[in-house]
């Protein structure tokens, strides 16, 4: 009996010591496991110290590598100025030498030199413009001498835009493009069909793959041509029918300013005339003057580029008539557009500031003007109305 007493009060107690011992274990392990994460986490510290003081020595050697290497800089930018003065010093020597030469030889001489420039100067610009003649197959021979009259179509649409009709096309399709950026172009049977109240429930809908910028489109042989909005000069070639891209290209030069200070929105501006497609822009590199570019419209190639002494400051639209550039100008606060400069391209020695050519019977600004050369008319877009002008054209001389 004194025996199993005992046997009960051995067993809690020993099963105490073994769990105690347990614990103590688990406690050892748990140090020995901390102390080895401690070890490992020290040992990366130490190597990244030494790391930022191996980069810090590095940059420091760099630097002073490239403080020696600038210091050379100098000393030879110096000593080449040295040089390029001393240069201009014998530049200078030899100019006065060769004047003096020039004085005492025989006068004769030099006028038969420079009879052969001249000659040779105006054989190679008779032959550049033949060139540019033949390549724009210059059959016209009227300019503009007035705008007859006006007559507004319709009012629709926002303040920005453009509309036409295709001059490389036998129907008579009108087109509707809204906005300054958009990507629907609503095509209309005829201009009764534009004209009628209801007329957006009549309209054939475009969609674009990406929108245009600005309101310097054009419609050619069924394609449109237009400024890809987000892009500095990207021109997109469109097939309306197939409603596919068939072609683009960058146009050198353009897309830094607008191509006309009144109509910020438009930074190139695409025309047709009787030669086919143009573009007008303005670069800073001109002064803020207006350039035109020709264009072949198949290839989407650059043929001729040329700068005008228009400028763009006050402009508000521009138009090409037979190979002249004709350039509208208004008052910021808008008043009555008026043509007072023209280009043109096959006798730019008589681009002049013309007699003054007022629109008629409009007070306000346009967002848009397009030549029609089947039509010998202009398509306008002004404060949100359709606008065609009849010209007034007369031969050049």
């Amino acid at each position: 009996m004194v025996v199993l007493q005992l046997r009960f009060l051995l067993v809690p107690f020993l099963t105490s010591i073994m769990g105690a011992a347990q614990y103590m274990m688990q406690d050892a392990a748990l140090m020995n496991y901390i102390d080895r994460r401690f070890l490992s986490l020290e040992k990366r510290l130490e190597k990244c110290n030494q790391d930022i003081l191996d980069y810090v020595e590095e940059f420091r050697d760099f630097s002073q590598m490239v403080l020696s290497r600038l210091a050379g800089l100098n000393n030879y930018k110096a000593e080449v100025k040295n040089e390029v003065e001393n240069l201009l010093t014998r530049i200078e020597r030899a100019q006065r030498d060769i004047d003096y030469f020039g004085s005492v030889t025989d006068s004769n001489t030099c006028i038969e030199v420079h009879e052969d420039l001249v000659k040779q100067q105006l054989f190679e610009e008779a032959e550049e413009k033949q060139k540019l003649k033949l390549m724009l197959n210059a059959s016209c021979d009227h300019m503009l001498a007035g705008i007859k009259s006006l007559k507004i179509v319709k009012k629709t649409g926002d303040k920005h835009g453009s509309w036409m009709k295709d001059p490389g096309k036998k129907h008579t399709k009108i087109y509707l493009l809204n906005g300054s950026v958009n990507n629907v172009i609503l095509e209309f049977a005829n201009i009764m069909t534009f004209m009628e109240d209801n007329h957006t429930l009549k309209a054939r809908r475009v969609t674009l793959p990406s929108p245009w910028e600005g309101t310097g489109h054009i419609i050619y042989q069924g394609f449109l041509f237009y400024h890809r909005y987000g892009s500095l000069n990207e021109i997109i070639k469109f097939n309306i029918q197939k409603r596919n891209i068939t072609d683009q290209m960058l146009l050198p030069g353009a897309g830094r300013i607008p191509a006309y200070q009144l109509s910020p929105s438009t930074k190139i501006d695409l025309a047709i005339d009787e030669q086919g497609l143009w573009a007008i822009h303005a670069e800073p590199d001109t002064g803020g003057n207006i350039v035109i570019t020709k264009i072949n419209h198949i290839t989407m190639a650059v043929e001729h580029t040329w700068d005008t002494s228009c400028s763009s400051k006050d402009a508000e639209a521009a138009f090409m008539a037979c190979n002249t550039l004709y350039v509208v100008y208004n008052f910021p606060s808008g008043g009555t557009s008026r043509i007072q400069c023209v280009y043109d391209v096959l006798d730019a020695v008589n681009t002049y500031e013309i007699p003054v050519l007022h629109f008629p019977k409009r007070q306000g600004s346009h967002s848009t003007i397009h030549y029609n050369p089947k039509e010998k008319q202009l398509f306008a877009w002004g404060d949100g109305s359709q606008i065609i002008y009849k010209l007034h054209t007369k031969q050049k001389v």
